[in-house]
């Protein structure tokens, strides 16, 4: 018989486990897919046209 600290996950643990981690890759995968290389990028300036002096 086993001790309490030595018992094995249930089947729908184990389950639940493979699950998240399979969620949690496909994140990832999706993060990374959708991810804007730095160079890409364009530094955000202002639109200040509308403060123009009339």
């Amino acid at each position: 018989m086993r001790g309490r600290g030595e018992e094995q996950p249930s089947r729908g643990e184990q389950i639940q486990a493979a699950e998240r981690e399979a969620a949690k890759r496909r994140l990832l995968e999706q993060a990374e897919a959708e991810r804007v290389p730095i160079e890409d990028t364009t530094r955000a300036v202002p639109d200040r046209r509308w403060r123009r002096d009339r």
